[in-house]
């Protein structure tokens, strides 16, 4: 089981294409069943120039490592992550390393939610510690693949400065938690410690004391945490 990283201020993923183009280009099917040939193409056409320029002055003086995400499909091995990697590193002048790899197969491609968060991808290969990498794959869901990547690499001493991907669900790229709930001010963990506290934080002991609360651990991405919330509300007839 990979240990998970929290997501601290991960900048959101940059997508590069919409899901509906990606899947309707002509090379997509046999890019996705692993012929390299299929990925170029598909990859040349869809790569967002705008983006590619973001990355560039993001990271210009990190000049990060790309490193792709070799997901192992039903139909043979995802051959668009690595071509992105390849590609933006030509375009950029990165470095990128093809010696990470994906050793289980997931299936996560059409699949549900759950299957999504019970099949979890794992990883293996070297890293090196302080250097900076860039994660690319070709869609962002719940971002699990990305997650457990990004551990395999964090807990080898590597620093993971961000990801970009061929395509996803604008709403799945915020990857990091933007918001907490509770008072944090009460844990006993926080006794002795040095904090500064604005107001009297009546609202936050209102939603520590009166809200249903569900153990969540913050290197779950905003889309699994979506995904839980829905369940929920399913099951209490909320939004039926």
């Amino acid at each position: 089981m990979t240990t998970r990283y929290p997501w601290d201020l991960f900048p959101p993923v940059w997508i590069h294409a919409n899901e509906s183009t990606v899947k309707q280009h002509p090379s997509y099917r046999a890019a996705k069943s692993g012929d390299p040939d299929a990925a170029y193409l598909l990859v040349d056409a869809l790569l967002n120039p705008i983006i590619v320029e973001q990355l560039a002055d993001t990271f210009a003086q990190q000049k990060p490592t790309l490193v792709s995400a070799h997901a192992v499909e039903g139909s043979g091995v995802n051959a668009i992550p690595e071509a992105l990697a390849d590609m933006l590193a030509r375009q950029l002048g990165w470095p990128a390393d093809n010696g990470i790899v994906q050793i289980n197969i997931v299936a996560h491609t059409g699949a549900d939610g759950f299957s999504r968060l019970a099949r979890q991808a794992r990883f293996d290969g070297d890293a090196k510690a302080g250097k900076s990498y860039l994660l690319t794959d070709d869609f962002v869901g719940q971002g699990g693949t990305l997650a457990n990547l990004r551990s395999h690499i964090m807990s080898r001493g590597g620093n993971v400065v961000g990801a970009t991907v061929l395509t996803g669900k604008p709403h799945s790229a915020m990857l990091a938690l933007d918001e907490y709930s509770g008072n944090l001010t009460r844990p006993p963990y926080m006794k002795g410690a040095n904090y500064r506290i604005s107001g009297d934080l009546t609202n936050t002991d209102n939603v520590m004391n009166n809200t249903f609360w569900i153990g969540v651990q913050p290197a779950l991405s905003k889309e699994m945490l979506e995904f839980a919330a829905n369940k929920i509300e399913g099951c209490l007839g909320v939004n039926g």
